[in-house]
């Protein structure tokens, strides 16, 4: 399999690869389908300028015949994480209404790994590839990216962005994401409307869509209640369990006052609980402290957790729908979905005192 990715709009055909090797398309095909003995050095010309060229197998040139095979491919960077779960959860299941295959694929967040997933599926005739979650938007990620819907363009398959934005609205891929800003902006209002001031986020990770979209909408809270630039205090520690258990044991450590805590997400919501109830502190009495994505365990978490909803399942299921509903490959087809919080038992009113007192 070649590293690249074509970004024609023609399909290389097997004859090209056969006058490329110097060989008969006889030979391409035997070469191809591995059903045949070759000799070594002609098996090796032929890949060659079948990577050279970029050309798609057989598998999915026969399937394009047909129109594609009936298959979708979610790509995740991992399967532990609710929030993907669930997105994957709503691709299989609209998938399976439709009688259409789902595959799923891990990259760790290695964009070689993506790389290979995309390249693979779009060999075996996959007609929509769902790339989930946020990213951290370099050069490098926006020229994959082009090269990954532009390829799959070329082949009569399509990419989806799903939960993050296209880094170019130039490029044939289909958008279906959340509203992450309005929502962080949502979750901040709730908490400065039960009297906090002194809010820190816990989780941003720069760079990264989703999280940047989160403290956007929390420091446009912020300014909307009147409150100055400096009061916003947002710790870098990234997404999960184990980053909000540190970050937040860290920050309770130190002299600085606070009353609330926004977390980055549910996971790292789940970290900050137990390193306060660690600390001796209670929430939401010393403390309150939401999330984001309403988990299915956010209502188990003690206190059960103020969040904002996202439509992870549905974002999912979208994705589906609308690539299916709306064939054709153009640029910029954008659809956001709203967020809602839900309220529990994890934010009041703040102490008295000002705040919780550092141990």
């Amino acid at each position: 399999m070649g590293s690249d990715m074509t970004t024609s709009k023609g399909r290389v055909t097997i004859r090209e690869v056969a006058e490329r090797a110097g060989v008969s398309v006889a030979t391409v095909s035997r070469v191809l389908s591995g059903n045949y003995p070759v000799p070594p050095a002609t098996r090796t010309r032929v890949l060659r300028a079948a990577r050279d060229l970029d050309y798609v197998a057989n598998a999915h040139a026969r399937a394009l015949v047909g129109g594609g095979r009936k298959m979708v491919a979610v790509v995740l960077r991992q399967v532990t994480s609710p929030f993907y779960a669930q997105v994957a959860e709503g691709v299989e299941a609209e998938a399976a209404a439709r009688g259409w295959l789902c595959l799923v694929g891990t990259t760790g967040g290695d964009p070689g790994r993506e790389l290979e997933f995309v390249q693979l599926m779009r060999e075996e005739g996959a007609r929509l590839v769902i790339l989930v979650g946020g990213v951290v938007e370099d050069d490098a990620y926006r020229e994959r990216v082009a090269r990954y819907a532009q390829a799959l363009d070329a082949s009569g398959a399509r990419l989806v962005l799903c939960g993050r934005p296209a880094p170019d609205p130039g490029i044939p891929a289909l958008v279906v994401e959340f509203d992450n800003e309005a929502g962080a902006r949502a979750i901040t209002g709730h908490l400065l409307s039960a009297g906090h001031r002194r809010i820190v986020f816990l989780g941003g990770l720069p760079g990264n869509t989703a999280l940047d979209a989160r403290v956007a909408g929390y420091r446009a809270a912020l300014a909307e209640h009147g409150l100055p630039t400096d009061a916003a205090h947002v710790i870098d520690c990234g997404l999960g369990r184990a980053a909000g258990h540190r970050a937040m044991s860290e920050l309770l450590k130190n002299t600085r006052e606070f009353t609330a805590v926004f977390a980055g997400d549910d996971m790292v919501a789940a970290g900050a609980l137990r390193a306060i109830a660690d600390a001796g502190l209670r929430v939401p009495h010393d403390i309150s402290v939401v999330g984001y994505n309403d988990i299915p365990l956010a209502e188990d978490f003690n206190p059960p957790l103020t969040t904002v909803r996202t439509p992870a399942e549905e974002l999912g299921r979208a994705a589906v729908r609308i690539a299916l509903r709306d064939p054709d490959h153009t640029a910029g087809t954008h659809h956001l979905l709203g967020t809602h919080i839900v309220v529990r038992d994890s934010v009041q009113p703040p102490p008295t005192d000002g705040g919780p007192t550092p141990v």
